[in-house]
């Protein structure tokens, strides 16, 4: 049996290197304690990978940054997540305004059933961050090129986005996540429904977004994670074992628990 780290891994990180902030979170759904007592440093410009068995809780707490908890009516979430020093759980933060600055890819890829264009131009619409049909242009073309699929689409703007292949269709989501201009790039397990061809489009790309924005992927692979992250977390029966440069967690776990999942002997 192992003594539970009293505050997970403490990570030294300069305030002003902080983007995401969490602490003592705790996540329950009904009566059952999913969450316990989280606190994680998300840096800007930086790749952090959430590791761990099926049902550990990566995925509730990625949930976490950005409300989408929020729709699930028996959850209840406590402790404190901050964005640039901002509490997002305050009363006085609209959700809606959030996922704008905190943007979302799920697993699988899920277009709407409109055209590639209106696709990436509905959260611009929402927001009103066009003036006019040339500033939508831009900022769609933008969003394609960035998601690396401009190339493939530029023909058939107004060909259905379901129409699609699936890694296509995942880095159309993802154009569509950052067309926002979103601070934060959430993705939960988005390569685990591609084949090995999408899977490795699809993390060239992140290794490339994350000049530009703060990338948190939950992946159930091990492989994944030491490939295109930087920082990597592991969660274990809903706690946060460990949190460290992704090298050392893979070469010189602190924690007999990581480093019995790495070797394959949990999970």
């Amino acid at each position: 049996m192992y003594d539970a780290p009293t505050n997970n891994a403490e990570i030294n990180v300069d305030q002003n290197e902080i983007k995401i902030s969490a602490r003592n979170v705790q996540v329950y759904y009904g009566d059952s304690h999913a969450i316990k007592d989280v606190n994680v440093d998300i840096a800007p410009r930086t790749v952090t990978a959430f590791i761990g068995p099926s049902g550990c809780g990566k995925s509730t707490f990625l949930r976490c940054l950005n409300r989408m908890n929020d729709t699930i009516d028996v959850c209840r979430v406590e402790g404190s997540i901050q964005l640039d020093g901002e509490d997002i759980y305050d009363k006085r933060v609209d959700p809606v305004q959030l996922r704008a600055r905190v943007g979302m890819v799920f697993q699988k890829p899920n277009p709407f059933p409109k055209s590639i264009y209106d696709n990436v131009a509905y959260g611009p619409r929402i927001h009103g961050m066009a003036r006019n049909k040339a500033e939508l242009d831009e900022i769609v073309e933008t969003a394609l090129r960035r998601g690396a699929i401009w190339n493939e689409v530029k023909d058939r703007l107004h060909a259905p986005g379901t129409g699609l292949s699936g890694g296509q269709q995942q880095r159309l989501c993802i154009a569509r996540a950052i067309a926002t201009q979103p601070e934060v790039l959430l993705m939960d397990e988005p390569c685990s429904a591609l084949d090995p061809i999408a899977t490795a489009q699809v993390e060239e790309l992140i290794d490339d977004l994350r000049t530009n924005y703060s990338v948190v992927i939950v992946t159930h692979s091990m492989q994944q994670a030491a490939r295109v992250s930087q920082k990597t977390a592991f969660f274990h029966l809903g706690n946060l074992v460990e949190f460290d440069d992704t090298s050392r967690i893979f070469t010189q776990p602190q924690d007999p628990r990581t480093e019995s999942y790495i070797t394959g002997r949990i999970g």
